[in-house]
């Protein structure tokens, strides 16, 4: 007769404890242990708590391999939840083995927890099939379009995979405060155009915030106008121009009263200093009609110039992907209202772009997938789940985001009442973005490099970007080179090749042409994909998302449909024309609704990247051995403690009178997983 010596824990959330019964079977090379009750005097199973037993054993079952958990009904108590965090089991011969968890155990089954301290002996051996013990199954929401979990709302998901009661409740509460106001102040369901550009100065006065005054303020000004493409909220776009496309015929003449007496377009040109955001992927995409009002989109293309004041201005701007008579060049040299009206056709595409192709598909469906495919390949003790889910399930949350973006949201009905796509548009488009997405464009360093952005000044995004990115890859590199001794072993790890080929054929659809992978052959590629993973569901997604309502709070900023077609001519806009185009008042106010409920994190608190990667790890995730355990007890040149200290991170761009934090809320503001 042997004893094996088990601790419990219980997680410290409300409703962790449970009134049911709990037994266990051991599992070992050499046999399995009868399924034992876990029960000590009094009430086991509180939260919090760490309950230990004696489970004894006619022999000794060896290493032991997993556990089985038996959560069965005890006396009158109803069916209820238990959050359990981990087992430890310690042999007669005083080895240690722990059974990771960090799940909610419903109702009355069985749960098999597999050991994860070992480090040889799960990269050779046969893979269990994991998918087939969680309900994740996969779903087409839209043709085109990543697939997702198989969910009809919120309440159709399991425990682990739900938002905290708390962000829901914060969700709901936000929601209803901004709609509320607006109705307060009379601004609802009408349709009618804004008067004057001071009436739109007094929706959302509660809501104001130092970024959106400043919006407000400078939103006319050319080199404000050039700032938001680097250091906005969509600074993903903009790339050099080595050569004008014979599509956007810009002469030298045109944009020579802007680039001065000194230069010309193919000096700068040969410099480097000339750049261009296309926005061709909108050519084709339906539009809808608002309560019978046809609305518009433009596939618009914008030159930019490098100035030697390292201002990023504007130097031209085509509505069309067709050049013609009929598809003016629109000029900073032009009559005020003319060029205005421009900008705003090239911000409206751009907020299109960026909110279903940018933020939706590349953040939260593609980091859908992440989480799916993580959850179906990946046992909880393999070192790579460790690494990029965190005992808390934030990882899981973001199975909520189909559920929240395209079904909570839905009755704010942003696609239906206040952009020019509509669902159809939207349904389009990112299939499009879908078919275009690369790995190129994920991993930070390869996008900058591609893009030809590397050394353009007060870069912001890329800079803080950068240290980010490094950060984690440090971090990541820590974790894969103490469970992988060599390139043979991540090839050989069925598990990963499993994951890693479920994402490339879920979120880039088998395409050989977006360059992601679809088997792992080395340490330094499973690096890559990790680092790319964990970076596009925090700092890119935060860079994407946070700034929503700054910059569209002002809504001629960011409007999200225009009620005029593009202007075929030159010398016709006014202040009137303008608004007579922008959103009417009822659209405007559907779109601030939403924007500012979903800028900010639903956490209690915002979450930082240092949290995130250091302080969210307990010892059970990351065991002994590991060159992060306990993580904050890393080694003291780790660059994640550097990069999240807010002295490393700057706040604002000198020229700006307003704190802008677009730098620094990547890092100080971001979010540990995508929830908006």
């Amino acid at each position: 007769m042997v004893t094996y010596r088990v601790k419990v824990a219980t997680g410290n959330y409300l409703l962790a404890g449970t009134f049911s019964k709990i037994s266990i079977t051991l599992v070992g090379t050499q046999g399995e242990s009868p399924k034992h009750e876990l029960n000590n005097f009094g009430k086991d199973f509180v939260r919090g708590a760490v309950d230990e037993y004696d489970v004894p054993c006619d022999q000794d079952l060896g290493p032991l391999l997993m556990i089985r958990l038996h959560k069965e009904p005890y006396l009158f108590f109803p069916s209820d939840g238990w959050y359990c965090s981990y087992v430890t089991v310690k042999a007669p011969q005083g080895q240690v083995y722990t059974f990771p968890s960090y799940q909610w155990m419903e109702g009355h089954d069985t749960w098999c927890l597999r050991e994860g301290t070992v480090i040889e002996e799960w990269v050779s051996s046969e893979p269990i099939p994991w998918s087939s013990f969680f309900s994740c199954r996969w779903e087409e929401y839209a043709p085109g379009w990543p697939r997702c979990h198989n969910v009809e709302s919120l309440d159709a998901l399991d425990a682990n995979s739900k938002y905290l009661t708390t962000m829901t409740a914060v969700f709901t509460g936000r929601t209803a405060k901004s709609e509320l106001e607006v109705r307060l102040k009379g601004f609802s369901g009408h349709r009618e155009s804004w008067k004057s550009l001071e009436d739109i100065h007094k929706i959302f006065w509660f809501n104001k915030t130092p970024v959106s005054e400043y919006v407000a303020e400078h939103w006319l000004d050319d080199s404000f106008f050039g700032y938001q493409y680097l250091n906005g909220v969509h600074p993903t776009m903009i790339r050099k121009c080595c050569q004008i496309p014979t599509n956007f015929p810009v002469t030298p003449e045109m944009v020579a009263g802007c680039l001065g007496p000194s230069t010309n377009l193919q000096e700068e040109l040969k410099k480097g200093n000339i750049f261009i955001i296309d926005y061709k992927i909108l050519e084709g995409i339906p539009t809808c009609k608002l309560d019978g009002i046809q609305q518009y989109l433009s596939a618009p293309i914008g030159l930019f110039y490098l100035n030697p004041k390292g201002q990023m201005i504007p130097l031209a701007i085509q509505l069309t992907q067709t050049p013609g008579p009929e598809s003016p060049i629109f000029l900073p040299t032009d009559r005020q209202w003319d060029w205005t009206l421009a900008k705003i056709w090239m911000k409206l595409a751009n907020f299109h772009v960026h909110e279903v192709n940018t933020h939706l598909l590349e953040a939260h469906f593609l980091g859908e997938v992440y989480a799916m495919a993580t959850l179906r390949q990946l046992p909880k003790c393999h070192p790579i789940y460790k690494a990029i889910r965190d005992p808390k399930d934030h990882l899981s949350s973001r199975l909520n985001h189909l559920t929240v973006e395209c079904r909570f949201l839905e009755p704010l009905s942003l696609r239906r009442q206040a952009a020019s796509t509509g669902r159809e548009g939207m349904v389009q488009l990112m299939a499009k973005g879908a078919q275009t997405t690369t790995y190129t464009s994920l991993c930070l360093p390869d996008d900058l490099k591609e893009r030809g952005v590397t050394s353009v000044p007060n870069y912001y995004y890329m800079e803080d970007g950068m240290k980010i990115w490094t950060a984690i890859e440090n971090f990541v590199s820590g974790i894969v080179g103490f469970y992988y001794k060599c390139d043979r072993e991540v090839k050989d790890d069925p598990e990963i090749q499993a994951w890693v080929h479920e994402i490339f054929t879920e979120a880039f659809f088998g395409r050989k042409s977006s360059g992601a992978p679809s088997t792992l052959e080395t340490k330094a590629e499973l690096v890559k994909f990790l680092t790319m993973i964990i970076f596009c569901s925090s700092a890119r997604h935060a860079a994407v998302n946070s700034g929503q309502f700054d910059f569209a709070a002002w809504m001629p900023n960011t409007p999200a449909t225009l009620r005029q077609p593009p202007p075929k001519v030159k010398g016709k806009a006014s202040l009137q024309s303008i608004l007579d185009t922008l959103p009417d008042v009822s659209s405007t106010c559907t779109l601030l609704v939403v924007v500012s409920v979903v800028s900010y994190p639903l956490h209690d608190q915002a979450f930082t990247l240092l949290d995130t990667v250091m302080s969210h790890y307990s010892d059970y995730m990351l065991p002994c051995g590991s060159p992060y355990h306990p993580i904050l007890g890393a080694e003291p040149d780790y660059t994640v403690r550097h990069v999240c200290s807010k002295k490393s991170v700057r706040n604002s761009p000198d020229w700006i009178a307003e704190p802008m934090r677009y730098g620094n809320r990547q890092t100080s503001n971001m979010e540990a997983v995508i929830t908006s």
